[in-house]
C-alpha cells in the first residue's frame, strides 16, 4: 500500500494564478486520489473563495502586497510579512508536507520560504516571461522552476529550469463545443462576426471605457459583441450597452471556453494564463496589456507572441484611439485572421499540468 503524501500549494491574489494552482491539485488528485493537499493564500483574497469552491482546504495569511510610492498602506507590510512568516511555518510544521509548490502571488513567498526553511523540497511555477522578484529569489532554493517561455535561464537557475508550460482550466483543454452551438448559448445570430472583449478576472477598465465608446461601430457593421466586463463596471457598462440589441454584457463569464468557442476575434489582456488560453483556443488575439503589472510583464508576455505575428498587441494608453478601428479592421481581414489563428496554436501547450506534476513526483521519494 502506497503512503498517503501531504502537498501544499500557495498562489493567489488573481485568477493568474489561483487558476493554474487548482489545475495542478485536481492532477495531482486524478494520479493520487489519496493525497492530503493544502492551499495557502492571503487572507481576504479571491482564493479564500475560489479553492474552497474547487474542492480544497485552504488557510490564510495576513499579507498584501507592497504599494507603489508613498503610500499609508506601506505601514502595515512589516508586521503582516512578520505575522506571515510566523503562520506560514506553523502550518508546515503541522501539515508536514512532503512538498511545497508555489504558482505566485502573496502568500507565495513565505509559504515557500517557511517549507524550505523546514527542509521540504520546493518547485516554482513561473507563470511569466519575466518573472518577479519572489520567484528569482526563491529560486535560489528551490529544487525545480517550471516555466512557460523559452530562455528564462536568464533569470533562474539553468539547471534548474523546466519548461512546461501554464497550466490552465480544464473546461479550456477539453472543450470540444462547435461555434454555432456556442453561439445558441449566447443567444447570437449564425451568420454575423463576433467579438469577445476580456479583462481577466478582475475586469479592465480601459477596456470597457474603450467599448463604451465603440458600440455604435459595432452596430453599424453588424457586428455581434460578447462582452466581460469584471464586477467593478457592471452596471455601468450594462446600462452603456442599453438598446445594442447586438452587445451581450456579463460580469464574469463561467462557461468562457463557449464564449472562445463563439468569437470570431477575441480582445484581451495579456496575462500568462489568459495568453495560455488563448494560444490552446487558437482564435485571432488582439491583447492589451495592463501597465501596471509588476516589471511590466504582460507586455513582455504579449509580445512573445507578437513577435511570431501570432497577435496583435496595442498599448493601454493607446487602446482608446486605437483598439475599436483594429478589432473591426481584423474582423473584416479573413487573411490575417488566418495567419493569427494558425501561429498562436504553435504556442500552445495542452499537458502543461501533466508535466508539472512529473516534477512534483520527482521530488518524493516512492512517488510514481
Amino acid at each position: 500500500m502506497q503512503k498517503a503524501i501531504n502537498i501544499l500549494i500557495s498562489g493567489g491574489g488573481t485568477g493568474g494564478h489561483i487558476f493554474p494552482a487548482i489545475a495542478i491539485a485536481n492532477e495531482i488528485k486524478r494520479r493520487r486520489p489519496d493525497a492530503n493537499i493544502l492551499f495557502v493564500g492571503a487572507e481576504n483574497k479571491m482564493e479564500m473563495e475560489k479553492v474552497p469552491k474547487a474542492g480544497y482546504r485552504i488557510e490564510g495569511l495576513w499579507i498584501s502586497g507592497f504599494h507603489r510610492g508613498l503610500d499609508m498602506r506601506n505601514l502595515s507590510f512589516p508586521f503582516k510579512l512578520i505575522a506571515s512568516y510566523f503562520k506560514a511555518g506553523s502550518i508546515v510544521k503541522s501539515f508536514k508536507p512532503d512538498v511545497a509548490i508555489g504558482t505566485g502571488g502573496f502568500a507565495s513567498g513565505p509559504s515557500l520560504n517557511a517549507a524550505m526553511r523546514n527542509g521540504v523540497p520546493a518547485i516554482i511555477q513561473e507563470q511569466n516571461s519575466f518573472p518577479g522578484v519572489t520567484n528569482k529569489i526563491l529560486s535560489r532554493k528551490a529544487k525545480t522552476v517550471c516555466v512557460a517561455y523559452d530562455g528564462m535561464d536568464k533569470f533562474f537557475p539553468k539547471e534548474k529550469v523546466v519548461k512546461t508550460g501554464n497550466p490552465v482550466r480544464q473546461n479550456i483543454v477539453l472543450c470540444n463545443v462547435k461555434p454555432e452551438k456556442a453561439r445558441k448559448d449566447f443567444d447570437l445570430d449564425l451568420d454575423s462576426k463576433i467579438l469577445l472583449i476580456v479583462g481577466g478576472s478582475l475586469g479592465s477598465r480601459t477596456l470597457n471605457n474603450c467599448l463604451i465608446g465603440g458600440l455604435d461601430y459595432f452596430k453599424e457593421q453588424k457586428i455581434q459583441v460578447i462582452w466581460q466586463t469584471g464586477t467593478v463596471m457592471f452596471e455601468n457598462c450594462k446600462q452603456a450597452a442599453k438598446g445594442y440589441d447586438n452587445v451581450k454584457v456579463f460580469d464574469f463569464i463561467s462557461n468562457i471556453d463557449h464564449a472562445y468557442a463563439a468569437a470570431d476575434v477575441i480582445v484581451s489582456r495579456a496575462g500568462a494564463i489568459a495568453i495560455s488560453e488563448l494560444c490552446l483556443v487558437g482564435k485571432p488575439v488582439i491583447l492589451v496589456p495592463f501597465p501596471a503589472a509588476a516589471e511590466d510583464h504582460q507586455t513582455k508576455n504579449a509580445m512573445a507572441l507578437v513577435e511570431g505575428n501570432a497577435a496583435i498587441h496595442i498599448s493601454d494608453k493607446h487602446a482608446q484611439e486605437q483598439l475599436i478601428p483594429a478589432a473591426l479592421q481584423l474582423l473584416n481581414d479573413e487573411n490575417k485572421r488566418t495567419t493569427l489563428s494558425n501561429n498562436i496554436k504553435a504556442f500552445a501547450i495542452e499537458d502543461a499540468a501533466e508535466r508539472i506534476v512529473d516534477e512534483v513526483f520527482k521530488l518524493i521519494p516512492g512517488v510514481n
